[in-house]
């Protein structure tokens, strides 16, 4: 599967800015079968929703929709939801078809103040593409390695982020020991640039189940646009002659 990570300076609560921008860079890269964007890309991080938050199905989420139609390939990002009077860090997953499923951010940024406005995801979620099976996670979600620990229930991880640049060693270390843990496939979509409370310098990367970069923006802090291919029968292949999975603790997960 060919996956197109897009690394951007996000524009401070201009949905309409960043929508064009990024589908710009979408239609400007050649074939692709997924294209992943940052937390909060159409916004940028936003600890006060009630400035940001689209309804659930709102004009992102239908823009989500046209752009995939329309390249014949899934798209993948986080958006600030307003639904039933709460709010939600929702990471939404739109295939070429327009079906859907989402996330919602579980582990919310208490230093930041993120859980003081949004309420928090209750379940793990798995999209199924391609005959990939893909976990859908959120930035912060990236430091409790139990949520994401691989039941052998999943073949990849997208981490979409706003991840500030004096914890970028952590991000870096954070998900090549994601990828080795869990013997899988990351993808990690981090934003550059600056917003009212932070700087971010990238570290967009894509890594193997060894935890090798197949492509790697590095943390300049420039804009990148980066596709690469996750061969899954190299990936079965492995998991076959090195069976980690099977050989786990088992456990279960109180939420």
């Amino acid at each position: 599967m060919n996956i197109t990570l897009i690394q951007a300076d996000l524009v401070w609560n201009d949905p309409a800015a960043n929508r064009n921008r990024f589908e710009r860079e979408i239609f400007a890269v050649g074939e692709t079968d997924l294209v992943v964007l940052p937390e909060m890309f159409p916004t940028g991080f936003c600890t006060r929703p009630r400035e940001a938050a689209e309804p659930d199905g709102g004009p992102t989420l239908a823009w989500m929709r046209r752009t995939a139609r329309k390249k014949g390939a899934a798209l993948a990002g986080s958006v600030a939801v307003e639904q039933d009077g709460r709010y939600f860090n929702r990471f939404y997953f739109v295939r070429p078809d327009g079906a859907t499923v989402h996330y919602d951010k579980r582990h919310l940024f208490t230093y930041g103040g993120e859980h003081k406005e949004y309420t928090g995801g209750d379940r793990r979620v798995i999209a199924e593409y391609k005959g990939w099976r893909i976990l859908l996670q959120v930035c912060y979600d990236l430091r409790f390695p139990v949520w994401s620990r691989n039941r052998d229930d999943y073949d990849m991880i997208l981490y979409v982020a706003s991840w500030p640049t004096p914890r970028v060693e952590a991000w870096n270390a954070l998900l090549k020991a994601r990828a080795i843990e869990n013997v899988c496939y990351v993808a990690g979509v981090n934003r550059v640039g600056d917003d009212p409370n932070c700087n971010y310098c990238g570290g967009t990367v894509l890594l193997d189940f060894l935890g090798k970069p197949l492509a790697d923006a590095g943390t300049g802090g420039q804009p990148a646009t980066l596709s690469a291919e996750a061969d899954k029968i190299s990936l079965t292949t492995f998991r076959e002659k090195f069976p980690a999975l099977q050989d786990a603790d088992p456990f279960t997960l109180n939420i």
